[in-house]
């Protein structure tokens, strides 16, 4: 047989694939309407493993047995993602704990940040909130998160990711931890200075204080001089200890704005490696709230720990065309190689693709949170 009969023939199968194809999802859709009047449970997992082994045992070869048991797991996750669908038609999407508001009320409000007066997270808090807002600053991420958790403060400012650094992998934790939510964010421009008090001279200087991420991010500027470099918790102690010892000797690397809120003079600037360099912040509360124009929702899920569970649950997003912006992972604690996988995609909660999908990603996860929507 030439290449063009195989081709005929390969087309007639495929034909009858198509066909017995929609017969089946016909079927499943008559499957979901007897779930959704019987409040039976989409996803049935012994069901599908006991249906997987059942075609694998029609095969005659190790290759088909692997290839068929594929075939029928997307063939049932689809039929999952028309059974979600049409609980989602019937109003039965579950009402999701979250209130949609048309502003964040930030009259009377008092937002924490970490680190002290003069940090890069009280420059986004004031950027986000506005120069007249009552602030209070604590020493830890896990202090700022507990302010709110506990009602001291309503917001809390915090950084979730730097453009060169990479993600702060103790905020991730922390979300998970905590019952508090995201509802803003703020991009800052980060842009080092090298700080020092009034009159300070580049020959005077000794030695230079900063946080361990901002000295590396200033490498090629330091790495020109032969000062002695000192970490500090942050930029803006760094530039409190400069300006409370008050000697020409000693420099800081940090913002601007640290500069003008402790008095010190902008020596030279940017001194960082990368001119492009930005921290994503984000604006945290402890009410499951979001704004009616959000656009960006935050989840994070577990999966069980086998081949291809990451995969169907990333067909939601794909099947509802919802775009991800940003996955990240982090190890599970006390699992050894089990990681917690961290989502950003663009929607709404309001949105019935959104719904739909953050249904099937709870029935199918081990476990899933909402971190927010803003």
């Amino acid at each position: 047989m030439d290449l063009l009969q195989l081709r005929q023939q390969l087309d007639e199968i495929d034909s009858r694939i198509v066909e017995l194809y929609e017969k089946r999802m016909d079927v499943c859709g008559q499957v979901a309407q007897y779930k959704i009047e019987t409040g039976k449970k989409v996803f049935d997992k012994a069901r599908e493993e006991e249906k997987l082994a059942k075609v694998r045992s029609l095969t005659h070869n190790d290759f088909n047995s692997h290839g068929i048991t594929e075939l029928f797991e997307q063939i049932m996750s689809m039929s999952r993602k028309l059974q979600y669908q049409m609980l989602n038609q019937q109003g039965q999407t579950g009402r999701l704990p979250f209130i949609a508001v048309e502003e964040l009320d930030t009259r009377k409000v008092r937002v924490v940040f970490q680190g002290a007066e003069g940090a890069y997270s009280q420059a986004a808090m004031v950027k986000f909130f506005g120069e007249e807002i009552d602030s209070i600053h604590v020493d830890t991420f896990r202090d700022a998160m507990s302010a709110i958790d506990e009602g001291s403060a309503d917001f809390a400012v915090l950084p979730i990711e730097n453009s060169t650094a990479g993600i702060v992998n103790e905020i991730y934790d922390l979300l998970v931890e905590f019952e508090n939510y995201i509802v803003g964010e703020q991009i800052i421009k980060i842009e080092h200075c090298l700080l020092g008090v009034p009159g300070t001279q580049l020959s005077d200087i000794k030695t230079v204080y900063s946080h361990p991420q901002s000295l590396m991010q200033s490498s090629r500027y330091l790495g020109a001089h032969s000062w002695q470099q000192i970490s500090m918790p942050n930029n803006a102690f760094a530039a409190r200890k400069v300006a409370e010892e008050g000697r020409k000797d000693q420099v800081a690397i940090a913002s601007e704005y640290a500069g003008k809120v402790y008095g010190l003079e902008v020596l030279e600037k940017p001194v960082n490696n990368v001119s492009s360099n930005s921290t994503r912040f984000i604006i945290v509360t402890n009410q499951k709230i979001f704004k009616k124009d959000a656009k960006k929702v935050s989840i994070c899920f577990e999966v069980r720990h086998e081949s291809g569970s990451l995969y169907h649950m990333l067909s939601h997003f794909i099947y509802n065309n919802l775009n991800l912006t940003k996955i990240e992972s982090r190890p599970i604690e006390g699992r050894t190689w089990e990681y917690r996988f961290f989502i950003d995609f663009e929607g709404n909660l309001a949105d019935s693709a959104v719904k739909n999908a953050l249904r099937g990603l709870r029935e199918e996860a081990s476990n899933m949170k909402i971190l927010g929507n803003y």
